[in-house]
């Protein structure tokens, strides 16, 4: 292995390191849609009683219609 090969590993472990970091912090916090903005408030504000896991509800807590 050459040294740049050593460095595109060690960039894609960080890269995946830190993505995994991100989404154990964010479910640990209460999240539930992790990449939705209001996931935070789904819960309270959807008629559904919350985003149950996936971002398709989500929009209804900022009271739009799909």
């Amino acid at each position: 292995m050459n040294p740049a090969d050593i460095i595109v590993i060690a960039l894609i472990v960080l890269i995946i390191g830190g993505a995994s970091a991100y989404i154990i912090k964010a479910k640990k916090s209460g999240k539930k849609c992790i990449g939705c903005p209001d996931s935070s408030s789904c819960s309270s504000k959807s008629k559904e009683g919350g985003c149950g896991g996936s971002c398709e509800h989500c929009s209804s807590c900022s009271g739009e219609q799909k």
